[in-house]
Parts: C-alpha cells; structure tokens; sequence
C-alpha cells in the first residue's frame, strides 16, 4: 500500500469506526485486499478480523458480499455497520420475497457497501446472475474453517465456493478464520482455490483469558461454586453435548438463582431466537448450549464460557472459549473433565459412519485435546504449540497459577492395568475401583471378584485417587474404552512395558483449587477502572440500553463497555474531545455527542 493509500485507510479507519490506528497486521492485510490481492487471514476472536473486509469494501469501488453462516452474525454486523452510516444488507431466510427483492435491486444499482449472504443462497443460480449484473468490490468468506472436511464445524455448502474464483476470476477474495491448524490452512487454500493467495497468521494467543480444568466430580455443583464466586451476575455460556442436559441444567441453574436460558436444535425456532435475543440484549444472562449456539454472536462482554463436557478437539475448544472476552477485558474457560468423558467421545468416534481415515483423525484430534486436559505445564503453551506457535508459561492458567504436584505412579498404574486384567477387561472404573480398594459389593461377590489377588490391593489410595489414575491412564494411551462392552476398559498393546514393569508412569497429582484466582481477576478488574467515574459509567450504561431498546439492537452495537469506560474516565468538555476517543466515529458522534455530553456535564 502507498503512502496514499496507507492515508486514505487510516483515515477512514478514523473517520467511519472512530479507532486512532490500525492493530496488528490489520493495515498490511487491508492494503493487500484493497490492492486486489487474494488472502487468507487467521486471527483469533476479538483480533479485528471483520475490519480486515470491511474496510476494503469502503476502499474498493462496488459491493462486498460477505459469506456467512449464520443468521445472528449477519444481523449483528450489518446493525453496527448502519450504526456507522455504512450502507449495509443481508440476504436470508429471514425476509420476505418483496424484502429479498428490493435487496438484490440495490445489489444491482450499487447502492450497497457490503451485503452478508449465506453460502447455499450464494450459489443459487438467481444470485449468480444478480451477481454477473453487479459491480463487486471483494468476496469475503468468514468462518473459512467450516470448509474443511476434518474440522470440527464441516459445512457441506462451502466446498462450493471454489465456483467463485472461476466464475468472477477478476474478485479479490479473502478467507477468515479464528480456529485452523495447518492441516485444516492447506485444505482451505486447496478447496477455495487460494493457491496464490497470502497467508496472514496472526498469534493465537488470547492473554486476557484464563484457562482452567478441573477434576470432574460433581459438574454441577462444580459450575455453580465457580459462577457464584467469580462470576456472579455476569455474561456466560454453558456447553454441554446433549440436548437434554442442556434443558436439565439450565432449570438448575435457574432453580438456584442464576439467570440461565438454555438453547439446543431441538427446541422450536421461535423460543431459541427468543432466548438468543435475551442473551444478546440483556446483562447477565447464562446461556446453556450445544455447540450450535455462539459462532457469529458479536457479543464483546461474555466473561466466561464453561464446558461440562469435553469438546471433540482442541479447534473446537479454541473456537467455543474465544467467545469470551472479545473485548480484550478478563475472562475465563472453565472445564469439568473426567473419565466419563473419554469414554464418551471414544464412542461416538467408533459408531460414527464416517470412513476409516476420519476415525483415525479424530482419535489423533482427541488425543490432542486429552494431552492439552492432563498437561502437568502451562496450557496456553499447550493450546498454542498446537496451532504451530511457541509460547512461554504464561502466568494466567491453572497450571502456572497453582503447578500440578507430579508423582510416581508406576505401581498405582501396574494394580489399575492388572485389575483390568484379572477381571476380563469386562468393567468400567467404578467396579475396578471397588475390586481394587477391597469393597465387597453385591456386584463385586456376584462376579467372585472379592477372590482376586488384586481384591483391596490398592486401598492405600482414596476413590478420588483412583478415578484420577484410571482417567489418565486412558489419557495417556494405556487404557481404551470399549463403546460395545458399556464402557469397560481394555488394555492397549502400550500397557504391556507398563506390566511388565519397563515403562514408568508419572501423573499429576489433581489437588482442590484455592479460589486465589477469583480474588486476582476481581483485582484486575478493579485496576482497569480506575479513574472511572462510577456514577456517570452507570448513567451511559442506562442511557445506552435505552437507546438499544428503542432502535431494536443490542446495546454493544450502540456502544462496547470499553468506549463507555472512556467516556467516563476522560469526561470530554466538548465534542471534538469526545470524537477522539476510540470507537466513536463521525456518524456516532454526530448521532449521540450531544447526548453523550449531557450526561458528562449532568
């Protein structure tokens, strides 16, 4: 980009989204596009992907169509667009025939900056020839992952989208993405044809997050101790795998006096939409989900996302945690592991009807995730080391903030193994737990277990002790669950050396947190206030919702938290103050500056 160029951008960086200066490789990826360079950018959640188009369409002349798969992301950008007097449409499910028309005529007429589109409306044979009669500025493909076949979001529609390179070969395009490594990068640039297209890799690393896992005894409880005692009140999501313990939990939650909504496909689409909007409009709400819930939701407050189940690979819990705290201000990822988990996505691996190769992928892509759960060092380190980047312990996760005792349990593990063993490989942890600490329950004398050389050969160790060896056990490779056999666990060929007394087996030893992290967070959180007027932040805070209730839109369209926090903090007298704060730009200070400094003098 020239230094013209490199001008006009950073002026209207300024001028349209109110932000002083561009992040990152944000400038040198604009430029490109802007250029008519093809490109495919990876930027982690809350990096400015969005701005890496968005821009580019208002440099270029004609109209950005922006590929998208979802509804709520459409909807969400297009409200702050026009909040920035940006000429902006979707194209959905959601309009009417007479609205879809009037949408393509100002396509055709070059009345729009950019328009989101969905990937199976895209390839319509009527939006190809509404296509052909328009002048394009760029194709922008967000949420470029969900083309790869062995990524945890697969989208059949958009192994199409390779049709618009050949058929609008003059288009820039760029892909976008928060979630890739660089097996799913190469199958991207393969099937959206981008061979000549650069490759921007920004840091995965999202430092304001903190990273805990904890010893899954009983979840629920579990969630409800952590939100009470650091996050009461707050923004929040909740994964779990199954419909029903979404619907289960969330009346818990509820039930205990959380302000829980759960949302799953199963539910009818009016009161998912309903508990979604809720989500988005009010402060404070938890939502409880499937994974379907999330990608898209522009929502820069949520600061914390939990999992009471484990995801299917480190893409997928990179990409669920990332909703939080994308306005760069402390967040958590919370999880609840423990056997039942391991033994959960082993089957749903072994029945899936997918081919032999996407079974062996996904048992790799497990075991990557179970190694980022037992890690003994600092998981960022672990999480970024998988998308290809180094890191140092970082400080700000479980593991830094309270290390894992390690120990030596060779023998633990050679009783586990032999346990399983003896009894038939025909029982889950809870029976070998009780063979191996001498209980002699009704199921113990039925099966004549209690006359086993390893009955009560492990009662030096606690039952807690013990779930804890036989879930890394598993983790480790030594151990395979069997879906067929109800979950018992069966030994591996790498159990043998174990046995035999040739490989030794350090784990970690898993102790009770101490809450010291809450107390760190709440102090951070004081730090990044101060100086701020309380009174008049909550002032801009009420005014804001009342403007989001009038106008329909959330109420971080209107303005982020962080924008308030300034307003607040500087005070500005008059209105050229007030527009040099960020994210404040000439549409939003003409429209609200008069308010804004009412309510700074009041």
């Amino acid at each position: 980009m020239n230094a013209a160029a490199e001008a006009r951008a950073l002026q209207l960086l300024n001028r349209v989204f109110g932000h002083p200066a561009f992040r990152g490789a944000q400038a040198e990826i604009v430029g490109h596009v802007a250029g008519g360079g093809d490109a495919l950018v990876l930027m982690p959640t809350g990096g400015g992907k969005s701005l890496c188009y968005q821009l580019p369409a208002l440099l270029r002349e004609g109209t950005a169509l922006v590929v998208s798969p979802l509804i709520a992301l459409m909807q969400d950008q297009v409200a702050a667009l026009k909040q920035l007097g940006v000429r902006a449409a979707f194209l959905n499910s959601t309009l009417d025939g007479r609205e879809i028309n009037a949408c393509e005529r100002a396509l055709r007429d070059g009345e729009l900056d950019l328009l989101y589109v969905a990937p199976e409306r895209l390839m319509m044979p009527r939006m190809l020839e509404c296509l052909v009669e328009s002048k394009l500025a760029l194709f922008a493909i967000d949420e470029a992952h969900c083309v790869s076949q062995w990524g945890h979001d697969f989208r059949p529609e958009y192994l199409q989208l390779s049709v618009l390179h050949e058929r609008f070969p003059g288009v820039p395009r760029i892909a976008l993405t928060a979630t890739a490594d660089p097996q799913t990068r190469d199958e991207i640039i393969r099937r959206l044809a981008l061979d000549e297209a650069r490759v921007f890799i920004s840091s995965f690393d999202r430092p304001n997050i903190r990273y805990t896992i904890v010893d899954k005894q009983d979840a629920r409880a579990q969630l409800l101790r952590f939100i009470r005692e650091e996050h009461d009140g707050d923004a929040g999501i909740v994964y779990c795998l199954s419909r029903k313990k979404v619907d289960e939990t969330a009346a818990w939650l509820v039930s205990h006096g959380v302000r829980a909504l759960p949302y799953h496909a199963g539910m009818d689409a009016q009161s998912r939409a309903a508990n979604q909007d809720r989500f988005q409009r009010e402060e404070g709400i938890v939502v409880v989900a499937t994974i379907a819930f999330g990608m898209g939701i522009d929502k820069p407050d949520v600061r914390f996302v939990a999992h009471l189940d484990l995801p299917k690979s480190i893409e997928g819990y990179y990409q669920e945690t990332g909703r939080a705290g994308r306005d760069g201000a402390p967040a958590d990822a919370w999880m609840a592991y423990g056997l039942g988990d391991v033994v959960q996505q082993r089957r749903m691996i072994d029945q899936s009807e997918g081919s032999e190769e996407y079974r062996r992928v996904s048992v790799a892509k497990l075991d990557a995730l179970l190694g980022l759960c037992e890690t003994a060092g600092c998981r960022r380190v672990r999480l970024l080391a998988y998308f290809g980047e180094a890191g140092a312990p970082c400080g700000n996760c479980d593991t830094c903030l309270e290390p894992p005792q390690i120990w030596d349990a060779t023998e633990a593990s050679r009783k586990a193994l032999s346990c399983v063993y003896r009894t038939g490989q025909r029982f889950g942890a809870v029976h070998l737990i009780d063979v191996l600490r001498g209980r002699a329950t009704d199921r113990v004398t039925q099966w004549e277990h209690h006359r086993l050389n390893v009955f009560g050969l492990g009662a030096d160790l606690d039952e807690a002790a013990w779930r804890n060896v036989f879930r890394q056990l598993a983790a480790l490779g030594y151990l395979r669950p069997d879906h067929e056999a109800y979950g018992a666990l069966k030994l591996t060929e790498a159990s043998r050396a174990v046995l035999k007394g040739e490989q030794r087996v350090d784990m970690r030893h898993v102790a009770p947190r101490k809450g010291r992290a809450a107390k760190t967070r709440r102090a951070a959180a004081a730090d990044a206030l101060s100086g701020v007027d309380a009174g008049l932040l909550e002032r801009l805070k009420a005014w804001r919702m009342a403007q989001a209730r009038e106008q329909g839109v959330p109420a971080y369209v209107i303005f982020h938290d962080r924008t308030l926090a300034e307003i607040a903090a500087a005070q500005p007298a008059d209105m050229d103050a007030l527009g040099a704060l960020s994210g404040i730009g000439a549409k939003k200070l003409e429209r609200y500056g008069p308010a804004l400094l009412e309510l700074v003098r009041g």
